[in-house]
């Protein structure tokens, strides 16, 4: 198991690194095809971390958990959407609640980061493609979300494409588990062998269409039924093995 990490150092320089207790080793780029040492070292408490990739696509996987769906029956063919790129933040940035969204939910996620180029796999080819995991949030504004005819604004949103602060490798796709704080308070609690469209079916459903790059993500659908966000509110989202996703809320 390793941790993957891009930062920001205090020059505003960016470099990619592997986490390794309170410390990151420096590495080359892209790391998903080899992570050679620089022989930098540097305190983690002295740059600032960023999303760990960037992807071309962010698909996402809606109404995935039998607890999300709340009774209703699960979606045939699944519930697919993207997240523009403009919508990235990751650790630590604010989560921006836009003027005139009306009640807006956070949506502790598994993401699966995408490590090979994949087209039209087979399920062992889509799970061979998985490079790990990453913590995410799939902001989501209920208003908008029922009322547009499209989910562009309602998860689409600037800040609203949470994600960070490592990926994880080595991780089986099943026994991965997501817990969500707001405020100290658990909101959200699943394991990723609760979900409906398991993580390589996830893959190659989406790679039968479209052909997914090293660096992509997919977001993989979210438990239970969180409560709304106010300002203020600090929301902690912790994909075990791969760290805690840690955003404050502002208006």
């Amino acid at each position: 198991m390793a941790n993957y990490v891009r930062f920001a150092r205090k020059d505003g320089s960016v470099g990619a690194g592997l986490l390794e207790g309170e410390r990151i080793a420096a590495i080359t780029e892209p790391f998903w095809e080899a992570a050679e040492r620089t022989g930098e070292t540097i305190e983690a408490s002295a740059v600032r971390l960023l999303p760990p990739c960037e992807p071309r696509n962010i698909v996402c996987v809606g109404l995935n958990y039998s607890s999300h769906l709340q009774g209703r029956a699960a979606p045939n063919p699944p519930t697919l959407f993207f997240k523009p790129l403009s919508s990235i933040a990751g650790p630590g940035d604010a989560i921006v609640l836009p003027a005139g969204a009306g009640r807006v939910d956070p949506e502790g996620e598994i993401v699966i980061v995408i490590g090979k180029r994949v087209s039209k796999a087979a399920r062992e080819e889509a799970q061979a493609a998985v490079f790990g995991y990453t913590c995410g949030n799939d902001v989501s504004a209920r208003e908008w979300q029922r009322a547009d005819g499209q989910w562009w604004r309602a998860k689409g949103s600037d800040t609203f494409g949470v994600f960070g602060p490592s990926i994880v490798t080595g991780l089986a796709h099943d026994t991965i588990e997501l817990t969500t704080r707001v405020n100290g308070e658990l909101a959200q609690h699943a394991m990723s062998g609760e979900l409906i469209l398991d993580i390589p079916e996830i893959v190659r459903f989406v790679s039968a269409v479209m052909t997914l790059e090293p660096g992509d993500i997919i977001y993989s659908g979210t438990p239970g039924e969180p409560k709304a966000l106010k300002p203020g509110d600090v929301v902690e989202i912790e994909v075990a093995g791969a760290g805690v996703l840690r955003n404050t809320v502002a208006e």
